[in-house]
C-alpha cells in the first residue's frame, strides 16, 4: 500500500504562507512515490463582526515576527489599514473545496492565489466577492464555484475536514503527517530547511 502524506492547512493562516517555499520542496520530492492529500482545517468560523483591535494588532505583530523567522517571506501591511478584516477563514477554506471540485489541481491553485491576494495584494479572502473574483483569475467555471461556495454539500465537506483534521490530533497548521501500513506519524515542521523534513519522512 502506498504511503499517504497529509498536509492540513488554511489559506488565511500566516505560518502556512510562510511554509509554502518549504512544503513546495517536499511536494516535489515525494511527487510520484507516495500519495499527498491535502485537508483544510478550518482555523476560524464564519463571522460578520470586524477583528478585535486587540486580535489585529496580534496577527499584525504575527506577521512581523514569520518575515523575521523565514527569509524571504514577505506580506503587505497595507492590509490593515485598506481592508475590514474579520476573524473568518471558514469561506476561504470552502474556496478551497469548491475549486476542488472542478479538478485536483485547483486546490492547490486556489489555496496559492487566495494567499497572494490576501497576504501581497491586501485583499480580504473573508469576502465571498473576492473569492470569487479569484476563482475567476486561475481559470474555474466561475458560475458552477460561486453556486458551490455558498452550498450546504460545501459546508458539510468543510466539517468532515476539519474533523477528520482534529481526528489525527491536528490542531495547528500548518501540520504534516505520513500514514503507512494504517499509522499514522507527525512531522516536525522545519520552516527553513526542507531537507531535514524529508530526512523525517524517509526515516518514517
Amino acid at each position: 500500500m502506498q504511503e499517504t502524506l497529509i498536509y492540513v492547512h488554511d489559506p488565511m493562516c500566516s505560518w502556512c504562507w510562510g511554509f509554502e517555499p518549504t512544503r513546495r520542496v517536499i511536494f516535489d520530492a515525494v511527487a510520484g512515490h507516495m500519495h499527498i492529500r491535502r485537508i483544510v482545517g478550518g482555523l476560524a468560523p464564519d463571522s460578520d463582526e470586524p477583528m478585535p483591535a486587540a486580535m489585529a494588532t496580534m496577527l499584525q505583530q504575527t506577521w512581523h515576527r514569520i518575515e523575521q523567522t523565514i527569509p524571504g517571506t514577505r506580506f503587505n501591511h497595507g492590509f490593515w489599514s485598506e481592508c475590514s478584516p474579520r476573524r473568518s477563514t471558514y469561506p476561504a477554506n470552502r474556496a478551497v473545496i469548491a475549486a476542488r471540485e472542478q479538478g485536483d489541481e485547483y486546490d492547490e491553485a486556489m489555496t496559492g492565489r487566495i494567499q497572494q491576494a490576501y497576504y501581497l495584494q491586501a485583499k480580504n479572502p473573508s469576502d465571498n466577492s473576492t473569492l470569487i473574483e479569484l476563482a475567476a483569475d486561475i481559470g474555474l467555471d466561475v458560475e458552477r464555484f460561486a453556486q458551490s461556495l455558498v452550498s450546504e454539500s460545501t459546508q458539510q465537506a468543510l466539517l468532515v475536514e476539519i474533523q477528520s483534521a482534529r481526528s489525527m490530533g491536528i490542531n495547528n497548521f500548518p501540520s504534516l503527517a505520513l500514514v503507512k501500513a494504517g499509522v499514522l506519524q507527525h512531522i516536525g515542521l522545519n520552516y527553513r530547511d526542507p531537507e531535514a523534513m524529508l530526512s523525517q519522512i524517509d526515516a518514517a
